[in-house]
């Protein structure tokens, strides 16, 4: 099914084409025909299966010949649980809109910085993608009104429900028009989640991309037994040795992120660490350089990795492993997105053997084990 039997405008046909989509994700095919009727939905789907692009895409559509309102008056609303994913968002709508006939104007909002800019920015503004606290600081400022909102979308509300968001996404629900559509998109149905659907959504469209482990099988997948004290060196061996050039590091902690840039960088590997304690400014132009390939190395935690969005992201390892099989997937997942191969390395220390037992066991997947006390680290 091609993307031109959905239903959209000939404009976002052609933003497509430019960049190279031709065939619709299963959740696209669902979607996009289902929003562009101006139905609810609830899309439950793993990162990096094209959830971002399935309302995008119907919403832009929606909004030909429709962008007039009252100032200050938005017309939808994107509700995000990190400002690195309000940006990603915000530039999707813009790569995806620039061919429009009409311009509709988007701009992303989120605390960390100065709130000013982002309240002179607000002018005659269509589409608003926000974080929840900086939304209600800006509504409480008259800076922005949501009376008029006709769309609302939550991207991640799983993620926005376990950083404690519920509070304040209840608040903005009061401030919104009973009349609206409402789409919801989650990587989990959790019970949190499904009081949100309940108590938002009306008579959705349903929509389930089951096993979440199905782009697992583009994904190589190695584990290296190792010392902790010998996890640097290999670490550094791995990325020179192999002339990795885009590598994504996790790590389970702000303080190792910041430790193991240091060390890439002492040994001459361009490294960046990107974290929730980096400014707003220093975690964009480090994404930026990343994404355009001018980085080597991304060091990252898993709160930060949610605005990661990278077609052929080449190589992920795990210097730590996280606690659940979940964010194991979840990581990983940076790597083999949609058709694209990836290789995930992740560095097994003893203490951490039982645990990645345990994340095999829950993925359905052995993972290949390499004994790393063959290897010559000396120098590095």
């Amino acid at each position: 099914m091609p993307f031109t039997s959905l239903g959209l405008s000939p404009s976002l046909l052609i933003a497509l084409a430019n960049q190279q989509y031709t065939q619709p994700y299963p959740i696209q095919q669902q979607a996009i025909p289902a929003i562009l009727n101006r139905k609810d939905v609830l899309g439950i789907a793993q990162t990096g299966s094209g959830k971002t692009a399935s309302y995008v895409l119907p919403i832009l559509n929606n909004l030909k010949g429709n962008t007039s309102s009252k100032n200050r008056h938005v017309k939808v609303l994107v509700l995000v649980p990190t400002r690195e994913l309000a940006t990603q968002v915000k530039e999707v709508f813009e790569l995806f809109g620039s061919n429009l006939p009409q311009p509709v104007k988007t701009l992303a909002v989120f605390g960390g910085g100065s709130i000013n800019p982002q309240m002179m920015a607000l002018q005659n503004v269509n589409i608003l993608v926000a974080t929840p606290g900086r939304l209600l600081e800006l509504v409480s400022s008259n800076a922005v009104h949501l009376s008029e909102i006709e769309t609302l979308v939550l991207d991640e509300a799983d993620k926005m429900l376990n950083l404690g968001f519920k509070e304040e996404m209840n608040r903005i629900f009061s401030l919104l028009p009973q009349k609206r559509q409402n789409l919801l998109f989650s990587a989990t149905l959790s019970d949190d989640v499904n009081s949100i659907t309940q108590m938002i959504l009306n008579n959705p469209l349903v929509i389930k991309i089951e096993n979440e482990n199905n782009n697992i099988d583009l994904i190589k997948q190695l584990g290296y037994l190792v010392t902790n004290e010998k996890k640097g060196p290999l670490l550094r061996y791995l990325i020179k040795h192999h002339k990795m050039n885009q590598v994504l590091v996790f790590t389970s902690s702000v303080y190792q992120a910041d430790n193991v840039t240091d060390k890439l960088m002492k040994n001459g590997i361009d490294a960046i660490a990107i974290h929730s304690k980096k400014s707003q400014g220093a975690r964009t132009e480090a994404l930026n350089k990343f994404k355009s390939g001018k980085l080597q190395v991304l060091v990252a935690t898993d709160l930060i990795s949610r605005g990661i969005d990278i077609h052929f992201l080449p190589h992920v390892i795990n210097y730590e492993l996280p606690r659940s099989p979940k964010d194991y997937i979840h990581r990983i997942g940076r790597t083999g997105r949609a058709e694209s191969t990836g290789e995930a390395i992740s560095l097994i220390i003893p203490e951490d053997q039982h645990h990645f037992k345990v994340i095999q066991k829950k993925i359905g997947k052995l993972v290949t084990m390499i004994e790393s006390d063959n290897i010559n680290l000396k120098g590095y």
